[in-house]
């Protein structure tokens, strides 16, 4: 039986760079082979699935899960009430992934990583016992007990996410 999914968590404030990091992540460690999922946490409305199209229509009638295929891709809207921090929903659809990177999810349980930007004026979102594992900063000052990171330092960070991950 495969193990857990490794999942980390991008937190920080609002324009602090967490799409950019996660983005740059995704290119870094698909690089050296691995096959990385996401799971973004949006405090907005947004619709996943059309009104009227077959998939809505299936969910609107019942079905804890649509999936949508087509030659090159597929969409799957399910319900998700209850499991909804990041590593249960790793455990229930990213089962292909070698690890996971969730952008948000700042009060759920799990390893942090916190991007935080002095120009953002803003104290660190997250403590240690948040299960903060490292920072991506300009400021030495912000949990100076965590390894830090600068900004532009993917290679490093993804190193230690590698090497948590095998933990």
């Amino acid at each position: 039986m495969r193990s857990a999914v490794p999942v980390f968590s991008i937190v920080g404030h609002s324009g602090a760079g967490k799409t950019t990091l996660v983005e740059k992540l995704i290119r870094e460690l698909s690089a050296r082979g691995l096959r990385v999922a996401t799971i973004k946490h949006a405090h907005h409305k947004v619709e996943l699935d059309t009104p009227g199209k077959d998939s809505y229509r299936y969910k609107e009638a019942g079905a804890v899960m649509s999936m949508l295929l087509t030659r090159d891709a597929l969409q799957l809207v399910a319900d998700a009430k209850v499991q909804r921090e990041p590593e249960q929903l790793a455990q229930r659809f990213l089962g292909e992934a070698d690890l996971v990177l969730a952008e948000g999810f700042s009060h759920a349980p799990g390893a942090k990583i916190e991007v935080l930007r002095r120009a953002c004026g803003q104290p660190p979102r997250c403590a240690i016992a948040d299960g903060l594992v490292a920072m991506v900063t300009d400021m030495d000052e912000a949990h100076p007990q965590l390894p830090h990171f600068a900004l532009e330092d993917v290679p490093g960070i993804a190193d230690f996410i590698l090497q948590r991950a095998v933990r």
